[in-house]
C-alpha cells in the first residue's frame, strides 16, 4: 500500500461537541473527529464519551492549558500536515473563546473552518418539550450570561434584556443564582415559572420546574453549583391544551405557495 503524503491543506475544524449526549454531534462532526489526527478538546465541559468518535486521534484535554499553549499545539500538528480538531462543548460560536484562538491562526496564516453544533438551551428546549417561540405569545429568545469575573457591555445587562419579558436562556450564571432572581422576579414575577436545566442530554440530566421566588433555594437545596442553565419562557407558563393562539403555517383558511 502507497504511503499518502500529508500536506498542510486540511484547516484546522473548530467543531460544536453537542450539549453532551455523543449522538447530538451533527454528522459532519462526527467525520471530523473520525478523521482527525489531533483533537485538542475542552476537558472542563465535553464529556469523554463524545471522543469515541475520534477513532486514531490524540486527543489532549485543554483545561489546564493557557492560549498560547492551546494555539501553539493546533499550529505545531497544521504544520506536520496533521488534521486537527478543537472540540468545543455545545456550538462553538456561543460563550466558546474561539475568536482569540482564530486570531491567532490567522497571525499564521494558518486556515481554519467551524463546525456547528446544539448548544445546551436548544437541548433544553427539547428535554422540557416546550417552544421558545409560540404566535403571539413570545416571538424572541435571548442567550446571555450574568456578568461575573467577564463583565457585559452595560446596554446587556440581564436587567436591561429581562425587561423585554422575552423567553431566555441564561449561561453560566448559576453561580449567582441570587442576584440572577432578583433580576428576573423584578421583570417577570415571582410566581412565573423557570426551568433549572442541569447537565442537558448527560445521563444526570435533570430538569425543575419552579416559581422564580424559589429559584435561588431550590439550586442551593439540589446542590447545583455548574453546568446548568436557567430558563424562562413564556412557554413554561402556558397550557399546551389550552392555547388558543397558533401559527398562520398549518391554519386551514391560511393559503401560502404551497397550499391554497
Amino acid at each position: 500500500m502507497t504511503n499518502v503524503k500529508k500536506t498542510k491543506e486540511n484547516p484546522v475544524l473548530f467543531t460544536g461537541a453537542g450539549p453532551g449526549d455523543p449522538d447530538l454531534i451533527t454528522v459532519k462532526g462526527m467525520k471530523a473527529l473520525n478523521e482527525a489526527d489531533l483533537v485538542v478538546y475542552a476537558g472542563s465541559l465535553v464529556p469523554e464519551a463524545v471522543l469515541k468518535w475520534a477513532k486514531k486521534a490524540a486527543c489532549i484535554d485543554s483545561a489546564p492549558l493557557h492560549l498560547d499553549e492551546i494555539t501553539g499545539m493546533m499550529k505545531a500538528a497544521y504544520n506536520k500536515g496533521e488534521k486537527v480538531v478543537r472540540l468545543h462543548t455545545g456550538d462553538p460560536s456561543l460563550y466558546g473563546a474561539i475568536f482569540e484562538q482564530m486570531a491567532e491562526l490567522a497571525k499564521e496564516k494558518i486556515p481554519y473552518r467551524v463546525i456547528p453544533g446544539v448548544t445546551a438551551a436548544f437541548a433544553a428546549a427539547a428535554g422540557l418539550g416546550i417552544e421558545y417561540t409560540l404566535p403571539e405569545i413570545t416571538q424572541t429568545l435571548i442567550l446571555t450570561r450574568m456578568a461575573g469575573r467577564t463583565p457585559v457591555p452595560e446596554s446587556e445587562t440581564l436587567e436591561r434584556l429581562a425587561a423585554h419579558g422575552a423567553s431566555m436562556a441564561i449561561y453560566l450564571s448559576i453561580t449567582l443564582v441570587s442576584k440572577v432572581q432578583e433580576i428576573l422576579v423584578s421583570s417577570y414575577g415571582e410566581e412565573f415559572v423557570c426551568a433549572i436545566a442541569f447537565k442537558v442530554s448527560h445521563p444526570e440530566e435533570r430538569f425543575i420546574c419552579v416559581p422564580l421566588k424559589e429559584l435561588a433555594q431550590t439550586v442551593k437545596r439540589e446542590k447545583i453549583k455548574s453546568q446548568a442553565l436557567i430558563v424562562v419562557s413564556k412557554s413554561l407558563n402556558t397550557d399546551k391544551a389550552g392555547m388558543i393562539y397558533k401559527s398562520k403555517l398549518y391554519d386551514k383558511s391560511f393559503s401560502h405557495e404551497y397550499r391554497k
